[in-house]
């Protein structure tokens, strides 16, 4: 089998276009999360004061001002800290979610009628009804 063909195989299974559509809902529901952090959650905590750390960092050097395009050397870790808080509550989120797809789904398996035992297999039949035969015969 050619490369094209193993391609067109593997793009056309139905599990690839599954995992398309939770890639793009996924993308859509960080957004949300984090339009829901920055724009609700982070004005309520930054009434008891600055939470913005995004500018923080650590001068490991100030500037020399005696030298010409001298910059400080530091280490940036504030938007380390906001997107590793923004992670944490955005799979809090996630989990939240299908914790109660989860239990929902469980509630709704569980109302589900059970279906009746499947009948004998046309094997089972032809030996009972040899059985049947041989138990005539004695």
């Amino acid at each position: 089998m050619g490369l094209f063909a193993e391609f067109k195989e593997f793009a056309l299974k139905g599990s690839v276009l599954d995992l398309a559509v939770g890639v793009i809902i996924g993308a859509a529901f960080g957004k949300i999360v984090n339009s829901a952090i920055e724009d609700l959650l982070m004005p309520v905590v930054g009434l008891t004061g600055n939470v913005d750390f995004s500018k923080a960092e650590f001068v490991l050097r100030k500037a020399d001002p005696l030298v010409a395009g001298s910059k400080d050397i530091s280490v940036r870790y504030g938007n380390f800290v906001t997107i590793a808080i923004n992670f944490l509550i955005l799979a809090l989120c996630i989990f939240l979610v299908v914790k109660l797809f989860n239990t929902a789904r469980k509630r709704f398996e569980s109302q589900a009628p059970v279906p009746p035992p499947p009948g004998p297999t046309k094997d089972q039949l032809l030996l009972t009804d040899i059985r049947d035969l041989l138990a005539k015969g004695r």
